[in-house]
């Protein structure tokens, strides 16, 4: 990928030619970040991706006031994608230990499966190795979703057994439909 920088943006040409621009989200963003998010894992809308939570988790995935806690954490940024000025996914980055943690990832449900993931995570990976410069990624992923964890797997991460239980009953990250959800921590070494 081919990649130029403009202020706080970052242009990046992924392999399909369609440029895509990473700026840092502001709260300006939040109520666009908050539709992302939830249509990427809940509810009917979430179907037309493959990364849906709705055969997992009903509710909320995340609100208003969780996103712009992320946007305001020292240390992490969130960056927003755009193409052709659309949102289109995003992600969070922060700054942990030593490592960099990769959260709220979401790509738009209709524009999943044509690489704009890849690119994605691509990019956060080369912030996170490049100019921060931390060596290793770290993300939690829920155990039943085989599937996305077999998708990170193919980009170099590795499964490490550590769990986290869900926070059953916290209903700000959704309402569980079966009493055996955990995250799984993920790691890729960067360099």
């Amino acid at each position: 990928m081919d990649a130029t920088t403009n202020g706080d943006a970052t242009d990046v040409a992924p392999q399909n030619g369609q440029r895509l621009t990473f700026r840092p989200a502001t709260r300006d963003d939040v109520p666009a970040l908050v539709v992302l998010v939830e249509s990427a894992y809940r509810g009917d809308s979430s179907r037309t991706g493959w990364t849906t939570e709705a055969d997992l988790l009903e509710g909320q995935r995340t609100d208003p006031e969780g996103v712009a806690e992320v946007i305001d954490t020292p240390g992490g940024t969130v960056l927003t994608v755009h193409r052709a000025g659309d949102l289109v996914a995003c992600c969070q980055l922060e700054k942990r230990d030593g490592h960099a943690y990769f959260g709220m990832f979401a790509v738009s449900p209709g524009r999943q499966g044509g690489g704009l993931g890849r690119a994605v995570l691509a990019e956060a990976e080369r912030i996170a190795g490049e100019e921060w410069g931390v060596d290793a990624m770290h993300m939690t992923v829920i155990t039943q979703r085989d599937d996305l964890i077999a998708w990170y797997e193919r980009r170099g991460y590795v499964r490490t057994g550590e769990l986290t239980p869900f926070p059953y009953g916290d209903e700000r990250f959704g309402l569980p439909r079966r009493p055996d959800l955990a995250f799984e921590l993920l790691v890729k070494r960067l360099r």
